[in-house]
């Protein structure tokens, strides 16, 4: 009998791909080192903080001067990571404690038993779902403006999505371009829409009209999108990006069932903790919407839930304790990825020139073509947002700086704050500095390269239609 050896010219040779994305720790470590090594060619520089809307600290756009410079030595570098983990502390322990409630929840069984009623009541108008959840999950950002929810939908809709024959990217899309649309567009967003009109002296949540169009273009993309990608996964799985993916598989076993299985049966435990469950997401919507409850306070308040759930579901103390290890461990990655990722941002800080960059971006849009303005703009907020992906952050920091420029170059103030709000939006889905979305993606299992694959067309599309908004506007002279 013959054996081929790795040189046997009938042995298959495996095929190199050029175009692979590297792992995310190394393109983050990257871009940490080139942030440091920017301070030691970009000029330092700081405009004067002072007070803003609501008690919020701002820039005064006429007081930007250079200082001395501090570029980023081999100490500061080395503590790039750990600083960038305790920076972005609240991201991470946020994704910890939902990855240990929801692990939780799981081992008390409500999950499974929720997810095969709903699989039952679906099973035939499975695609139906991702229009309405996206729906849903839109409008509610688009009022309360918290992108963050994502974190909380994905473990949620991930069982019901593997159930329904689609994969754990399909579930990733639905949360993370809903809460995207409704964020972006800002119909009655505080922390982008709000606060930028605010710090350009334009009436509260003006200009409506055309935001409402740009929700409902951009979320019809979206949805489009996701149901063409989630049909080919259901009718040919291995189309799936995650096909070959090991953890896939392993929830396709747990959730997906045949069509003739029969149907789960809650014990009463099991219905008081469903009960219970409802309750505890009762007092988180009330929270967020009537309390201003961030990560801190839901964090909190996922500790109490799977605690409380678990005990009267009929899990004793260490099955509590295993279940949130179990889930801690789950999303490490996530949680690590996150704080990793805010290291790019202290190293521009550290080295005092993130201030340089406002001030260049200003400076570049304001040597535009009056034509190209408002494109300007989009372009230098969707630039400016790898290095702040925090919609309040980023407006604080540019808005005080485009819209005096608004006025010199030709483009209204309301034109400036879409410019914004487009710019701000749609890359916090794609940017790995973006903290809430790598641990999202984390949570429903989900690689940053896949995702980018699955993404970055939809993401064309958007600035395609953002772009088209902007030349709308500009040409219009749009005011509100």
């Amino acid at each position: 009998m013959s054996q081929h050896t790795p040189s046997s010219p009938d042995s298959p040779t495996p095929k190199k791909s050029w175009c692979r994305i590297p792992d995310i720790y190394a393109v983050l470590f990257v871009f940490i080192a080139l942030a440091a090594i920017a301070t030691h060619f970009v000029p330092a520089g700081q405009f004067e903080r002072v007070p803003g809307p609501n008690g919020r600290i701002t820039i005064d756009p006429t007081s930007y001067e250079q200082i001395a410079s501090s570029p980023i030595g081999i100490v500061d570098f080395m503590l790039a990571i750990p600083n960038g983990l305790m920076s972005a502390g609240e991201v991470v322990f946020f994704t910890f404690m939902i990855g240990g409630m929801f692990m939780v929840l799981r081992r008390t069984g409500i999950i499974e038993i929720g997810v095969d009623k709903l699989t039952r009541r679906f099973a035939r108008q499975s695609l139906l779902t991702i229009p309405v959840l996206m729906t849903v999950f839109a409008l509610i950002a688009t009022v309360i403006g918290t992108q963050e929810l994502a974190l909380v939908y994905v473990p949620v809709i991930l069982p019901l999505m593997i159930a329904l024959r689609f994969d754990s990217v399909t579930a990733a899309a639905v949360a993370l371009c809903a809460t995207t649309v409704g964020f972006t567009t800002g119909v009655l967003n505080p922390i982008n829409t709000g606060l930028g009109q605010q710090l350009s002296d334009l009436p509260l949540y003006s200009g409506y009209g055309l935001r409402v169009m740009a929700f409902v273009v951009m979320l019809a993309a979206a949805i489009f999108f996701v149901m063409r990608y989630a049909r080919r996964v259901r009718q040919t799985p291995s189309l799936s990006l995650l096909s070959s993916d090991t953890s896939e598989s392993e929830k396709r076993s747990l959730y997906q069932h045949a069509d003739n299985s029969p149907a789960l049966i809650a014990s009463v435990r099991q219905k008081l903790a469903a009960v219970a469950t409802f309750a505890f997401f009762a007092v988180l919507v009330y929270g967020v919407l009537q309390q201003g409850w961030f990560m801190m306070e839901m964090a909190g308040l996922f500790i109490i839930m799977g605690i409380v759930v678990g005990l009267i579901a009929g899990l004793d103390t260490d099955e509590i304790c295993a279940g949130f290890n179990q889930g801690f461990r789950d999303v490490l990655v996530g949680a690590m990825i996150a704080g990793v990722a805010r290291g790019v941002a202290v190293m521009l800080e550290d080295g005092q020139i993130m201030d340089t960059l406002v001030f260049g971006l200003g400076n570049l849009v304001g040597g535009l073509p009056t034509l190209l303005s408002a494109i300007g703009m989009f372009f230098a907020q969707l630039g400016f947002n790898f290095i702040v992906p925090s919609g309040s952050g980023q407006a604080l920091v540019t808005m005080p700086l485009m819209a005096p420029l608004s006025d010199i170059i030709g483009v209204t103030r309301q034109t400036a704050v879409l410019a914004f709000q487009l710019g701000d939006g749609i890359g916090n889905i794609l940017y790995p500095t973006s903290g809430y979305f790598m641990a999202t993606l984390a949570l429903a299992g989900v690689p940053w390269q896949k995702w980018v694959k699955f993404f970055f067309p939809l993401f064309c599309v958007w600035i395609v239609i953002a772009l088209g908004f902007l030349i709308f506007a500009q040409a219009t002279q749009w005011t509100g």
